[in-house]
Formats: C-alpha cells, structure tokens, sequence
C-alpha cells in the first residue's frame, strides 16, 4: 500500500524532464510537500482523451468513479492492486483510456515491528530526485454537482528491497514506458503490459520519527532519519 507521498523537489529540478510532454504553467502555484494524504491534492500527468494533449495538473487522491454518489468511496481507492486491474469495474474503464503518472519524490510505509508496533520508513529514488508512478484517472460529477477529477496509484508486489518493510509498492515507470502509458494510442492490454516491479536497487529507504503519522504534519521534521525507534 502506498498512503503518503512526498514532492519537496522545486519543478526547476524536474520540470524540464516533463516539457516534451506538458505545459507547466500549472506550477506557478507550487509549494513542497513532506506528508501528502489520501484526499489531498496530487500532481499527475494525463492525456486527455479527447485530444490526446498530455497535462499535468492537479487531481484529488483517492480514485472516485464516475457513478459514484459520494466522494468518500475515494477514501477506499487510494491504491489500486495491478493483479485486479482488467477485472475491477472501477478500474477497466481507466485503464483503457484514463491513464497518468503521479510526480512523487518519496513515499512512506509502516513496517510492523515484533511488538505490534509500526516503524515508518521514507522510500525514495536512490539515483534520481523524482519518480513518476502509475495511475489512473477519472471525473465524477454526480457526488458534487460539478466535475472532480481523482486519481489512484496502481501498486504491484514488493520487490526484494522492500519486502522487509511491505508487501506492496507503488509501481514505478522508467521514461520510456511512462511515454507509452500516456498514450492514447495504446489500449488497455498494451498499457497494462507496461506494469512492471522496479528493479530490487531503485530505491533507497530511511527510518523516520512517528511525527509523519499525523497526516497534519508538514515540514522537513517528516523526513529526518531515526534510529529504529522500536
């Protein structure tokens, strides 16, 4: 599961990697993030299905279809698992033409600890300052009168790296591949092909205080390296 993200990297550090793609007038309102929630705003980049333009905009996290009635079903659809994809009917539909690749530079997870504690973890990308995760998208209009657009984070198994803390991780997208998955061109069989587990030394990882619990809680402080606190 991937419940908090973080974005602290200015856009200056990792805009011009999306110029082929976007126009990032978007940022102008930009602020870094060290504790990102379920609900809150995320960064992504979509293709519009209409005219196939690549955006990056922001989107409510928390995936809440289009015939739903309530937002709060979003609060259940945080992550979406890739085995399930094809089958889940709040997810065939996005995943043929509502794909796009959430901006994070780190995520947390909580590893259980022997005494039924949990020790949170910030992960990261260990050679770059960003990542960009696969997702999808949709616009509901029902639950408020008036169009939302809300992503989810496609997950797969962890890889050897982080099975000690999790069993799962955000699937990560390598340029290349991210290009594909944007593409309105490809169908939802030749994007899910595309989801694949990063490889075992993508990422780095570092203990953190239980100060990030509190979904409040803003601010380098989240991201500090700690002993093991258990």
């Amino acid at each position: 599961m991937c419940g908090r993200m973080t974005l602290k990297t200015a856009p200056s550090e990792w805009g011009q990697l999306l110029l082929p793609l976007v126009n990032a007038d978007v940022l102008g309102g930009w602020e870094p993030r060290y504790n990102i929630a379920p609900t809150q705003d995320i960064l992504a980049v979509a293709s519009d299905p209409e005219d196939h333009s690549p955006a990056l905009d922001y989107f409510r996290w928390g995936l809440v279809p289009g015939w739903a009635s309530d937002l709060s079903i979003g609060n259940r659809m945080i992550n979406a698992r890739m085995e399930t994809l094809p089958e889940k009917r709040s997810f065939s539909g996005p995943l043929n033409k509502r794909r796009c690749l959430i901006i994070a530079d780190g995520y947390y997870e909580w590893q259980k600890m022997p005494n039924g504690k949990k020790q949170p973890w910030w992960i990261t990308p260990a050679k770059q300052s960003t990542m960009l995760i696969a997702g999808l998208w949709e616009t509901n209009r029902k639950a408020t009168g008036t169009p939302i657009r809300t992503c989810t984070i496609i997950t797969t198994s962890a890889n050897q790296s982080l099975s000690q803390i999790h069993d799962r991780m955000p699937i990560v997208l390598e340029f290349e591949a991210a290009e594909k998955w944007l593409d309105q061109e490809a169908d939802g069989q030749a994007a899910y092909s595309l989801l694949q587990p990063i490889a075992d030394d993508y990422f780095s990882m570092r203990q953190v205080s239980t100060y990030v619990n509190n979904a409040r809680h803003e601010g380098q402080q989240c991201i500090e390296e700690v002993q093991s606190l258990f």
